[in-house]
């Protein structure tokens, strides 16, 4: 018998099978038509429906009523409301997929109308419920809502499962759970087709809920699921808007600080996320540097976050001593890379903020508050309490250069966009309250009121051009650092002054790098000083327990070598995240070129020789900015192969031009930190071939290098530091070390013979004083402090007395013994520079040594080197190790022999014997012979032995013709004791020898006797005691001659009288 044919269903039987596997909900008693026992039968809807004479099948009419029935009540079986919404959109999405497989193309349109309409319909109750969750029964009660402040929304588990697993730096993933799989498209359809009052309650628990799940999550915490999830939902209009009116987007207060907005702000906990250390009040988990098990894990939502605090230790920077490199580089790309994620992720979000004219104004209101809140990072001591971490600012730093990239091409072709203007006007940064490069506020003040400038034109805020670029950057912009600082708040007033977005963002970034990229740099380097104390006492203390250990020694020990595996520890961090970021630095490194080659179109552009006056655009710029670009190319520049591939020219130029021009520049010690970069590039420190051109084959250097050199050595003399006498001498170092390479540069000796013939009595002449001043100073301190040094050697040998003294006495006397070593080391080694210089130039360069008011000062300061090296006092300069000290005193005799010789060679007028034996201090005769000796016995060359020998018989006759001129004149009056070229100083009327008053003027331009003003052209000669003191002179030895003649007479005669006698 043939089977039957199946009946056909028709369309509403196939809409009221999908509605009941959506919904799991029947009409009909699902015990009579289905076997599956989550499909609930709505009775009293039923019966309200056959009241009404409808067929008891589901619909697209009936679908929102049943629904909400289902919603209503309380059912045995039944899920929560969240979880049950999210089940039928995920249901519908599978019976959509069926449907596709439908022939009949006018049934398969009905079915996905129908299939459409009920995902629609899940998304909008899924709002409803989230925005009221108690309006549907929870029949498990285990419902997470945004409203209780207890736990998470049940969102964020599905918006995870969207962005994807979390993957930590050691290759682990995580995700929000089993079961939290987001149904496709759900999200979309949830967060774009809704208005912003339904949405924003529920946006602003997920974005509370964000910040709450990174709060104290470290570098290897879980952080990257949170941030795509931000990003995620900042790509939507809605989600952007309701972020920004967040009340935690910039948090209020009268107590509000930088360290507030770091914690409170939604944004603030992302930019926390670091592996630099912090205060231990915010420190993160997992533990970076410390290798600290965690005993206890906190309660959070997000529990795997702390599933590593076990083990991150383990992979970091505990005991670092004996770590393995190995280890050590893996965990610094560990960290490079999370970090880079992060920076990423963070310059997307505020990327995607700013693209949106909407919502840009108060990202730069954000980051504004961020920087003012934060002013005080710049100081030398940083309140943790009330500042962001450098964790934050170094995050920041990094995001703002991001930003920055699309204006950082090679050829910076729209600085010409950034407008100096807003340095005055800017109502988000005061940067009139920072120092500036050389005017004061008051001259400010004056010049904007002198040219009208108190308004500008602020029509035009952001042109179609500035849009373009940040769309551009979507796709241009890759993680780096930066970082800023500012000391003021905004200035207040009616309309706000708008500026290009380029201008913002170009301030802006600047003020964050000095806030955080440089101050961590500069927090690095004041950590390595810390661990270089604490070695050096450490080194102290045990070579005391050597002598005699006592508990206390032990106790000091054991603390020092704890501090300095902190130490370590942290060192190690901070070389993770920064100093191991090429990145990171070259962004850097790019900006501050902008920076330079910006501040540079102010006055014009690279050409020498710059204005006769400084433009007051320029010399309002706050100083930082070009502090900044200077101490980051000396940090890049101890960074292996950090410079490579970067275009150091534009800096080479800044630098030549302004390092000798007090006239821009007013702070000396940033113009002494221009020649630190210069001493950082030398060939032979750099180990790069590519700096040898900036010195070589750098047009602007050839001409102008040496001589600004040669300024600045002066300049510095006077910083107006009440430390300025001991500053100069380490900046001399650097200009010295410059400049002794440049002498060995042909073109750079030529121009130098050149610059010291032209300038023979102006800057070089005075360089040349300074010079043998600071010669004199620091020779004469580091014998001294070696004898000095001896005594104390000597009690600490003498074992009886030794032993004595108190435990206290002898660390006070071993301390003092290691400081007298770091003294005379240092010291020893500017002198012997100094001296070097000295003996190097003086053989090509011989006449300013040898002019009226310098050739005594030479010849005495050789007389007292000659001295101190060979004369009685020498044996009791004998150290052990003399090159621990850097004291050689054999090469130094070498040099100052060979300056004696140079000089004399040049003497084409004989004067430099009669120097010498002026000296009555330190010149004796036999001076000369004794180092002839010394040197014979090391081989020096015959010849030049000659000559020192000869130069010594030379001034042996000077000093024998002197003695008999003094005995010609005899008696001489008080007031003629000065010699002939007398001088009356104009302000005290006081009567002074010529070479003298200029040899003082070389160093300081005031009258000795009453400090006022002076120079060498208000010198007024007295020509009156001039004639008085010749008059004297010629009658001296008028009645010398005399006498003589009368003496000659008497001696004839007697020899004549007894020549007669003799002959009788």
């Amino acid at each position: 018998m043939a089977t039957p044919k199946a009946q056909r269903r028709s369309p509403e039987e196939i809409e009221d099978v999908i509605l009941r596997k959506i919904f799991f909900a029947s009409l009909t008693d699902p015990a009579e038509s289905s076997s599956d026992a989550r499909i609930v039968y709505l009775e009293l809807t039923a019966a309200e429906i056959l009241s009404e004479g409808k067929d008891l099948k589901l619909s697209r009419d009936l679908m929102e009523r049943v629904l909400i029935d289902r919603l209503s009540g309380n059912f045995a079986s039944a899920e929560p409301p969240f979880q049950y919404l999210i089940g039928c959109y995920r249901r519908a999405y599978e019976e959509g997929k069926k449907i596709t497989s439908m022939k009949d193309k006018n049934v398969r349109f009905e079915m996905e109308s129908v299939v459409k309409q009920a995902k629609k319909l899940s998304v909008s109750y899924c709002r409803i419920h989230l925005g009221n969750p108690e309006l549907f029964p929870n029949p498990s009660n285990s419902n997470l809502n945004t409203t209780s402040g207890t736990s998470n929304s049940p969102l964020l588990p599905l918006i995870f499962s969207e962005v994807g697993s979390s993957v930590d730096g050691f290759g682990r993933s995580s995700s929000g759970g089993v079961g939290s799989q987001c149904p496709p498209g759900f999200l979309e359809e949830f967060f774009r087709d809704s208005d912003f009052d339904s949405l924003d309650p529920i946006l602003k628990g997920l974005y509370e809920d964000l910040r709450g799940s990174v709060l104290k999550v470290s570098a290897l915490g879980n952080f990257q699921q949170p941030l795509r999830a931000l990003l995620y939902l900042v790509s939507f209009p809605v989600g952007a808007k309701s972020l920004v009116n967040h009340p935690w987007w910039i948090p209020k207060g009268v107590y509000l600080n930088g360290r507030v907005i770091e914690m409170t702000s939604i944004l603030g906990p992302f930019f926390h996320v670091s592996a630099l250390p912090d205060h231990p009040i915010f420190k993160s988990q997992p533990d970076v540097g410390f290798g600290l098990l965690l005993v206890g894990v906190p309660k959070n939502a997000f529990s795997f976050v702390h599933y590593y605090s076990v083990n991150a230790r383990q992979q970091c920077f505990s005991e670092a001593s004996t770590r393995r490199s190995a280890d050590l580089l893996s965990s610094f790309t560990t960290i490079k890379t999370v970090m880079n994620n992060l920076y990423g992720g963070l310059a997307e979000i505020l990327l995607a903020l700013l693209k949106n004219m909407d919502t840009r104004e108060n990202v730069l209101e954000y980051l504004a508050e961020v920087i003012n809140k934060n002013s005080s990072r710049s100081h030398i001591q940083v309140d943790p309490l009330s500042c962001a971490s450098s964790g934050m600012f170094v995050s920041l730093s990094a995001v703002m250069l991001k930003l920055c990239e699309p204006f950082l091409d090679a050829n910076l072709t729209k600085r010409d966009k950034i407008n100096p203007k807003y340095v005055f006007h800017s109502n988000r940064l005061d940067l009139r309250g920072l120092t500036a490069l050389h005017a004061s506020s008051e001259e400010v003040a004056e010049w904007l009121n002198t040219n009208d400038l108190g308004k500008i034109d602020g029509s035009k805020q952001y042109t179609d051009g500035e849009n373009r670029l940040l769309q551009s950057q979507e796709a241009t912009s890759s993680g780096s650092s930066s970082s800023g600082s500012s000391n003021a708040k905004p200035a207040s007033g009616g309309d706000k002054t708008k500026f290009p977005f380029i201008t913002e963002c170009f301030f802006m970034t600047a003020r964050v790098l000095n806030l955080g990229l440089l101050k961590a740099f500069s927090d690095f380097k004041h950590l390595v000083q810390d661990i270089q104390r604490c070695e050096d006492a450490l080194s102290s203390l045990k070579s005391m327990q050597g002598h005699a250990s006592t508990p206390a020694v032990e106790m000091d020990v054991s603390r020092l070598e704890k501090e300095i595996e902190l130490y370590s520890q942290e060192k190690l961090c901070y070389e993770a995240q920064i100093l191991r970021d090429g990145t990171l630095i070259q962004n850097a490194l790019s900006f501050y070129r902008l920076m330079v080659v910006w501040l540079v179109s102010l006055i014009g552009g690279f050409k020498m020789p710059l204005p006769s006056t400084c433009p007051m655009e320029f010399a309002s710029m706050p100083e930082h900015f070009l502090e900044d670009a200077m101490e980051l190319l000396i940090f890049a520049s101890r960074i292996p192969r950090a410079l490579d591939g970067v275009f150091l020219d534009d800096f080479m130029n800044f630098i030549i031009m302004f390092m000798a021009s007090p006239e821009f520049i007013r702070n000396p010690y940033l113009r002494a930190k221009m020649v630190e970069v210069l001493n950082c590039w030398m060939p032979r420190r750099s180990g790069s071939s590519a700096t040898a051109t900036l010195f070589e084959g750098h047009q602007l250097s050839l001409e102008y290098l040496v001589r600004n050199l040669l300024k600045l050595y002066v300049d510095i003399e006077f910083t107006g530091s009440h430390t300025q006498f001991y500053d100069k001498f380490n900046i001399r170092h650097n200009i010295a070390e410059l400049l002794e390479y440049l002498w060995q540069v042909p073109s750079h000796r030529n121009a130098w013979r050149q610059i010291a013939k032209e300038e023979e009595k102006g800057v070089y002449l005075t360089f040349l004083n300074f010079l043998i001043n600071d010669s004199i100073y620091l020779l004469d301190e580091s014998l001294n402090k070696i004898l000095e040094l001896k005594e104390l050697e000597a009690e600490m040998s003498n074992t009886s007395e030794w032993e004595q003294r108190s435990a206290q006495e002898r660390q006070e006397r071993t301390r003092l013994f290691h400081s007298q070593e770091n003294i005379i080391r240092i010291d020893m080694k500017l002198a012997n520079e100094d001296v070097s210089m000295l003996a190097f130039t003086s053989e090509q360069i011989t006449a300013p040594f040898l002019l009226p008011e310098m050739v005594e000062r030479v010849a005495s300061m050789l007389n007292y080197f000659l001295l101190q090296l060979v004369g009685p006092q020498r044996k009791s300069l004998s150290l052990k190790d003399p090159e621990k000290y850097e004291f050689r005193p054999k090469h130094l005799l070498k040099q100052i022999v060979y300056m004696y010789v140079h000089l004399a060679r040049g003497d084409t007028e004989n004067i430099f014997p009669a120097a010498i034996s002026k000296d009555g201090r330190s010149y004796n005769e036999q001076l000369f012979g004794a180092a002839a000796d010394v040197l014979r016995r090391i081989g020096e060359d015959v010849r030049v032995v000659q000559e020192f020998v000869e130069l010594g018989a030379k001034a042996k006759v000077a000093a024998s013709e002197a003695m008999d001129t003094e005995a010609t004149l005899g008696e001489i009056p008080d007031e003629f004791l000065d010699p002939i070229q007398a001088i009356i100083l104009p302000s005290s009327r006081i009567t002074v020898d010529r070479p003298v008053i200029q040899r003082h003027l070389l160093s300081d331009n005031t009258d000795p006797f009453n400090r006022s003003h002076l120079t060498a052209d208000m010198l007024i000669p007295d020509n009156e005691l001039k004639a008085r003191i010749e008059e004297f002179i010629r009658s001296q030895e008028m009645k010398q001659h005399g006498e003589s003649l009368g003496m000659e007479r008497t001696k004839a005669t007697i020899q004549t009288t007894n020549s007669e006698l003799l002959i009788d």
